[in-house]
Order: structure tokens, then C-alpha cells, then sequence
């Protein structure tokens, strides 16, 4: 958990232990520090323990005073204790005769006092020093619960991790599959090493480059790439690192980070999720309060303010564009966006090589294989596929990975981990079996649907009991409305293979069932492949990098009719889905025996089994 609980207020009672800790120090000096520099430790004693001391001749010196008995013990000179014990005086007249038959020793004054100058520097000194050691301490801890680290305390210090020049940093060979990224991205290199050819020709670099794109796809590595081609110094700071406590801490750091990078130029800034400083201003503080508005507002002017012929470069990431001030937008800010997307067919293939340079590798693996079935995925899911693999091979004793190591890794970044301890009785896994080969027999009957790769009723641990895996042969962008009619008949192939086989339906379908419905609705309302509604938009999507959330902008009777088309669509292509299945009856049982048998088929084995004769 945060150090800040409770609405952004510091927890405090760890400052309490602080302070009760820096008392018992204080205690325990005067316990144990002053006898051990010249004081005596002195006790009370009651009257009757002294007379039974006297009577036991136990009694070693004693001093008599107008009201008070100071005396020691032999026992505790024996073992070397240094204590006094103090009673009060009662008239008693054979007090004096009796110690002297017990052998005491009378003495002018027991206890021994420090000299004032040594209580001085014990009780005032040594508690002060104590107290200002603790006064640092508490500094600091109230400094990180601020949010700024160790020096959060002096305010206004921008807190950006520096690194310096170096020849062995990451190059843009490090980085695969975003050729047009690294093309834009390499004039930036050049100005940063050429910068007189710029000048001459009157041409200024961008003063700022932002990198858009869905996360993983390698936008905080290519800035990183950019600083080490460059080799200059390159300052990396996240965005949240600028929201503070106190209102103007925010603004501070951003005038003592350009502070910082005018004085290292030609330097490289990269601020990493620049959207949360920058969200667009709505007007909520009309008073200009707000903490992270004037962060922004210092930011605004600070780009405007400094000189980009000195080589300084703005670099920042983000993946929800949309949700930029546009202020921040303008030309003169951050001129140059640069969009890092999911990569391609190509792309993956690439960034596959990169990362299994990194690991021992069987020399028969075809990358070109893993990329196609590793359709939609980003670069940093791609390296998690290789190291996936590595462990794999690691786990089986094997001393490099294979061809089928790969591929069980990108089941396991899709679907999970193979989930062993999950047994199916035997009439839930024929279910699942006629389930899944519902769906790779509709798939295989339709024209215009990617072939089916790999079937399985192996549950995995992201909770499906079993999936079918189709890879399109080459690389796909665009989808007709026959094509994503036919996804949505597959998607629906799995239920109606439950009620034709066994006339009863259950809870297995719940994903497909929400992923025909989002492929229906977006056919009409953003596709525009409604007859009704032509060419209008009726769906808005926002935050496309991250997923996309839609939403209905049309009037509720509109978007009646849309639910009604949604489910007129869904129930055509389901019936589609029953008429396949009945026509393929008894290919779909010999199909769904074999799986029922083997658990795991792959798709060359199911068009064996559904092209051989009867």
C-alpha cells in the first residue's frame, strides 16, 4: 500500500514511533549513562530492610544525615554493582551502636555527584544532538510519504533519473518491427549529431516528439534508443512523478528539469505517460489552484520558452492521446506525433528474432510460423512468448527451445496455463468436445473464414475449458461484412453443436455470446453495414489504445432498433451455425470422438478427419 492513506493525507503514526523512540533513548541515558560517568544509582529502601541489613552485618558504608540514611551494601560491592540505598531517619539512640558492631563503615558522604559540566553535556547536549538526528530522519520519511523520495523535502527539485552518454546503450538495432517510428525518430538523431547542416538551410528540428500507442509496443524503448544513438544525455521521468502535495511543487520540478536540460545540452527529455499532467483543461479551477493544471500551465510555457537549436529534445508517451490538452498539441510544442502500433505480420517476426537472440534456440524454428499465430500481439507479449518458451524448455530438461515450446507459450499468453488440477467428468468433457468442434466445423464449412490452427479441451487457468485457434494466412487489415458475419456464425457454432447433440444448452457459450454481440453491434452502429441505417455513425469509440470504450450517441428509439437488429443478426447466423452442423452430423460426432480422445488436435488432423470419405 502507498504511504498516503486516507485521501492523500501522510499516515502519521509511523512518525509516532519516531518520537517515542527518540524519548526512550533519552531515558535510557539517564539510566545508564550517568552512573557510568561518575554518579551513583540510588534507591529507595525501607527503614525495617535497613535495621535486618545491620543485624545480617551486611552493611558496608553508611552515611547519616539530619533526615535521610544513606548505605551500601557488601553483596553489591562484591559483584560490583554501584547502588545507594536511601530511608528516612527515626530516632532511635542505639542506631550508632549497633552499625558499629556490624562492622559499617562510616563515611562523610556516599553519593557521588557528577561535575556540573558533564550533566550538562548529558542531559542537554546529547538529547539535542539526539533530537536534531531525529529532526533529519523525520525529514526525510515525511519527504518520500510527498511523493518525491528522499529529497522531496527540498522543494521544487525535479526528481528525473539521468543517464549519461554511454556507447553501449540500446541502438535502434535493439529495437524490431516499427521501421516507420525509428525512420521519424532517426532525423531527431541526426540534428543531435549534425545540427550545423540544419542551420544553414534554415530548417528548425521539432521541438517535441510524442509516441503514441497501445501499451507494450515499445515506446519508452525507442526514446530510450534515441538517447543511445544519439549518445547524449537522456533525462526519463514519468508524469506522475510531477503531481505533488502542495500546490506549485508540481510546477517547480518542471522549470528545475528544463533548468537541468538547458545546462546538459544537446540533451534528450522523455517524459513516460505524459497524460497525466497533460489531460485537457475543463475549466473545474477557475481560480488557477489546481495543482496538476499548473503543472501543465509551467510545461506550456517551458516549451515555448527554451531555444531547440541548443539540441534539447522533448520526447513524450502516452497512450491515451485523445485525452491531451490541445494547447500541448499546437506546432511549436510538441510538432512531430508518432504513432508505435501493434506490429505486423513482418514486425513480429522481427521483434521474435530480436528476443530469441537472447536465449538458446532450436535451429528448425520457423518465426514466420509463431508470427502468424501470434496475430495482434504487441512487442512486449512477443518477448514474454520467448522467455515463456525458455522456461518451458527448462522445465521439460530440454537445453534449448523448440518449435512447439513456442507454440505452447502463445497459448499460454493468450488462454494461461495448461490448469491440471482441473478435472471435467466425462459428460462435461464430451460438452466441451462438441463444443469446440461446433465451432472449427462452421468455421471450415464457410467461405471467407481464417482455417482452423489448433483445437484443444485442455482447461487453462484464465477459465476456459477449451478453445479453437484459427491463424489467417497472410496478414488481414480490412474485414467485409460477409467476413464478420461468418465470425459471428463460428462464435455461435459452439452452442448450437449443445442443443443439436444434446437438445439442452449451457453456461460454456458466455464469452462467445459477448463477442458476437460487440461484433454485431459495431456492423451496425459504427460499420455502417445496416441497410436501415446506411451510412451513420451511431457509436462512438474513445481510448482505442486501450481497448476502446464505446458508446451509443443516437436517441433511445434508435438505439432500440439497433438492440433489435442485434439480436435479428446474432439469430440468423446462429440458425446459419445449426443448418452447417445438421448437414455435418456425422463428421461432427467422428470429430468430436477423436478430441473427445486425444484432448488436443491440430488443424491438419481436423481436415484429415473432415475430408476423408465416409
Amino acid at each position: 500500500m502507498d504511504q498516503k492513506e486516507n485521501g492523500g493525507k501522510p499516515n502519521k503514526r509511523p512518525l509516532i514511533y519516531y518520537w517515542i523512540g527518540a524519548l526512550l533513548v533519552i531515558v535510557l541515558l539517564n539510566m545508564f549513562l550517568a552512573p557510568m560517568m561518575g554518579g551513583n544509582t540510588v534507591k529507595e529502601a525501607e527503614y525495617n530492610d535497613f535495621l535486618s541489613s545491620i543485624d545480617k552485618k551486611q552493611v558496608q558504608e553508611v552515611t547519616i544525615e539530619d533526615d535521610v540514611i544513606y548505605y551500601t551494601l557488601k553483596s553489591d560491592r562484591q559483584e560490583g554493582n554501584d547502588i545507594v540505598y536511601q530511608t528516612g531517619r527515626i530516632q532511635d539512640d542505639n542506631l550508632v551502636d549497633r552499625l558499629y558492631q556490624s562492622g559499617a563503615i562510616f563515611s562523610q558522604k556516599i553519593v557521588r555527584e557528577m561535575s556540573p559540566l558533564l550533566q550538562m553535556v548529558i542531559f542537554i547536549a546529547v538529547p539535542l544532538i539526539i533530537f536534531m538526528f531525529m529532526g533529519r530522519v523525520l525529514s526525510k520519511r515525511m519527504g518520500s510519504m510527498m511523493g518525491g523520495g528522499p529529497g522531496a523535502m527540498s522543494f521544487g527539485k525535479s526528481n528525473a533519473k539521468i543517464y549519461v552518454k554511454s556507447t553501449d546503450g540500446i541502438k535502434f538495432s535493439d529495437v524490431a518491427g516499427e521501421d516507420e517510428a525509428k525512420e521519424l525518430l532517426q532525423e531527431i538523431v541526426d540534428f543531435l549529431h549534425n545540427p550545423r547542416k540544419y542551420q544553414e538551410i534554415g530548417a528548425q528540428m521539432p521541438k517535441g516528439a510524442l509516441l503514441v500507442g497501445p501499451p507494450g509496443t515499445g515506446k519508452t524503448l525507442l526514446a530510450k534508443a534515441v538517447a543511445g544513438e544519439a549518445e547524449v544525455p537522456f533525462f526519463s521521468i514519468s508524469g506522475s512523478e510531477f503531481v505533488e502535495m502542495f500546490v506549485g511543487m508540481g510546477a517547480a520540478k518542471v522549470r528545475d528539469l528544463f533548468k537541468q536540460a538547458a545546462e546538459k545540452a544537446p540533451c534528450i527529455v522523455f517524459i513516460d505517460e505524459i497524460d497525466t499532467i497533460g489531460k485537457k483543461r475543463d475549466g473545474q479551477f477557475a481560480g488557477g489552484n489546481d495543482e496538476r493544471e499548473q503543472t501543465l500551465n509551467q510545461l506550456l510555457t517551458e516549451m515555448d520558452g527554451f531555444d531547440g537549436s541548443k539540441g534539447v529534445v522533448i520526447l513524450a508517451a502516452t497512450n491515451r492521446p485523445d485525452s491531451l490538452d490541445p494547447a500541448l498539441l499546437r506546432p511549436g510544442r510538441f510538432d512531430r506525433r508518432i504513432p508505435v502500433e501493434l506490429p505486423d505480420l513482418q514486425g513480429r517476426e522481427e521483434i521474435l528474432k530480436v528476443h530469441a537472440k537472447k536465449i538458446r534456440i532450436a535451429d528448425d524454428v520457423d518465426f514466420h510460423e509463431i508470427a502468424k499465430a501470434a496475430v495482434g500481439a504487441s512487442g512486449a507479449e512477443l518477448a514474454n512468448v520467448v522467455n515463456e518458451a525458455a522456461l518451458r524448455a527448462v522445465r521439460d530438461g530440454r537445453g534449448c527451445a523448440t518449435q512447439e515450446d513456442l507454440e505452447e507459450s502463445i497459448e499460454v499468453v493468450i488462454a494461461g496455463y495448461q490448469k491440471k488440477s482441473r478435472v471435467l467428468s466425462k459428460e462435461e468433457k464430451e460438452i466441451v468436445a462438441y463444443h469446440e468442434i461446433g465451432h472449427a466445423l462452421v468455421a471450415a464449412m464457410q467461405n471467407n473464414s481464417a482455417p482452423v490452427h489448433k483445437i484443444t479441451i485442455i482447461p487453462r487457468t484464465s477459465g476456459a475449458l477449451g478453445y479453437t485457434m484459427q491463424v489467417e494466412d497472410q496478414e488481414h487489415f480490412l474485414m467485409s461484412k460477409e467476413e464478420l458475419e461468418n465470425k459471428v456464425a463460428t462464435l455461435t457454432g459452439g452452442r448450437a453443436a449443445e442443443e443439436l447433440i444434446f437438445h439442452s444448452i449451457t453456461t460454456g457459450a458466455s464469452n462467445d455470446i459477448e463477442q458476437a454481440t460487440k461484433i454485431a453491434r459495431a456492423m451496425i452502429a459504427q460499420y455502417g453495414m445496416s441497410d436501415s441505417f446506411g451510412m451513420t455513425a451511431l457509436q462512438g469509440v474513445s481510448n482505442r489504445y486501450l481497448g476502446g470504450d464505446a458508446s451509443m450517441a443516437c436517441s433511445d428509439e434508435t438505439q432500440t432498433q439497433v438492440d433489435r437488429q442485434v439480436v435479428e443478426m446474432i439469430k440468423s447466423q446462429y440458425e446459419k451455425a445449426m443448418n452447417i452442423l445438421k448437414e455435418q452430423e456425422q463428421k461432427l460426432h467422428e470429430l468430436a470422438g477423436y478430441l473427445y480422445e486425444h484432448e488436443t488436435i491440430t488443424g491438419e488432423e481436423f481436415m484429415e478427419i473432415l475430408n476423408r470419405r465416409q
